[in-house]
């Protein structure tokens, strides 16, 4: 788990939004947008004028759209709340909603799945700039004609409009373009029914580094923190979850369903998914655990039961498992297809009885003939195993000694079970500095 968050900006996500094609870039636009803020209460009208309400709220259209549809309008007629086809709009300024027809259906609100308020979902709340890497609060919205529909085009963050909100007609109730963010590079974690976002959003999100979505997600509260994990792909939520700090992790998995803590929690490394697993009460772990496919179940239940001071309590079961007698085309082709995986610095090497023979770097693989087999590679220097009940401060002992990357953890009958990496000592070691009697000028340190 990480400890301190350290911010960082990410170069590929500024790439991937900064393009030239933004909203907000032509002037039309700019000239036209309206205020999402001070339309509420504004009069909706027949085209002849009359009245026949008062704006609640507008709902948008969610989905791969940069610049999410006005659907339609929730409208106060008399003491009901109606919903008006945004198709209906004939005429949107910041002081009136008009309508194409006189001849309008007025039936009762009712919210639909991939439509979000912004009054009610979107304004005031946390949204993410994707642009900027933070997390802001959207003082207002702002709507302009684009692409023959009513559209969200912009954001502003700035404490003047959410003064110009507090007290109607202070500042004026007429937007500032230069304080307004173009929409296509916001992710809006809406409170219903779906997330109100860009296709550009989604795409930068899934570009950035674990790290970095972490702070994201420690800086979100309650349930848009769970709206931005539902905008990623689960491996790369999983990656941002282990770099959290683990009391941010434990708020988040508490406000998650069982079943999507059990999938990211599976596709964790094994050692980090166990780490978190240790640390929930024993009915949230049952929860989690029953959600689990069974083979991953039972090999997250072995590693949680491991004392966190023994070798089997901060190993990572992910290695990559071959036999003498296979060939070293096969493991390169093993490698490749668990590229993924924090798994690349070789393999291990087993006999006929799954026992210990030898772990060959990637190094070694490249060099050798395609042909050959691994049994042909094994030789000295032999990797450092140590046992799965091998105290911790022996751990350190046995990793100076190795200076490799990681060390292999073997049962009693020599069969490997897991490895352990140099940052999973350190996490040991950081989770352990505290403790009695350890980390006190110990002479291994």
């Amino acid at each position: 788990m990480k400890k301190p968050p350290v911010k960082s900006i990410n170069t590929v996500a500024r790439r991937l939004v900064g393009r030239s094609d933004l909203a907000l870039e032509r002037k039309s636009i700019r000239e036209s947008l309206v205020s999402v803020a001070g339309l509420i209460g504004c009069p909706v009208r027949y085209q002849g004028g009359h009245e026949i309400g008062r704006l609640i709220d507008l709902v948008v259209r969610h989905g791969d759209d940069s610049y999410p549809p006005v659907s339609g309008l929730i409208v106060k007629v008399g003491h009901n709340k109606s919903f008006i086809d945004g198709a209906r709009i004939s005429k949107l300024t910041q002081s009136e909603i008009q309508l194409s027809s006189a001849q309008v259906n007025l039936t009762e609100f009712t919210r639909r799945e991939g439509e979000s308020l912004l009054e009610a979902d979107v304004l005031d709340h946390q949204i993410v700039d994707v642009n900027g890497l933070r997390v802001v609060r959207s003082s207002d919205l702002y709507l302009a004609p684009l692409d023959r529909e009513i559209r969200v085009v912009g954001v502003d963050i700035s404490f003047k409009a959410f003064i110009r909100r507090i007290f109607p007609g202070a500042l004026g109730r007429g937007p500032i373009p230069e304080h307004v963010i173009d929409w296509s590079n916001m992710a809006s974690l809406a409170h219903g029914t779906g997330v109100v976002k860009s296709t550009e959003s989604r795409a930068a999100l899934q570009q950035l580094r674990p790290a970095d979505l972490a702070d994201l997600i420690e800086d979100l509260a309650g349930r848009e923190r769970s709206a931005l994990i539902e905008m990623l792909d689960p491996e790369l939520a999983a990656d941002a979850l282990e770099e959290m700090r683990d009391d941010e992790l434990q708020g988040l998995l508490r406000g998650l369903p069982s079943e999507r803590s059990a999938e990211l929690i599976s596709k964790m490394e094994p050692d980090e998914g166990a780490e978190v697993l240790r640390d929930l009460d024993d009915d949230h772990r049952e929860s989690i655990f029953v959600e689990m496919d069974n083979s991953v179940e039972r090999q997250l239940r072995k590693l949680v039961e491991f004392d966190e001071t023994l070798a089997g309590g901060i190993m990572t079961t992910h290695m990559l498992i071959t036999h003498e007698g296979d060939t070293v085309s096969s493991a390169l082709k093993l490698l490749v297809r668990n590229k993924r995986r924090d798994i690349s610095d070789g393999v291990v090497v087993v006999d006929a009885k799954g026992k210990l023979l030898d772990h060959i770097q990637i190094i070694e693989l490249i060099a050798a003939k395609s042909s050959a087999t691994l049994s042909t590679l094994i030789g000295p220097p032999f990797p450092t195993a140590i046992n799965i009940n091998t105290r911790l401060d022996e751990v350190i002992v046995e990793f100076a000694k190795n200076r490799g990357s990681s060390i292999i953890v073997v049962d009693e009958k020599n069969k490997p079970v897991g490895r352990i990496l140099a940052d999973d000592l350190v996490d040991a070691l950081a989770a352990t500095s505290d403790s009695s009697g350890f980390a006190q000028g110990s002479s291994v340190l």
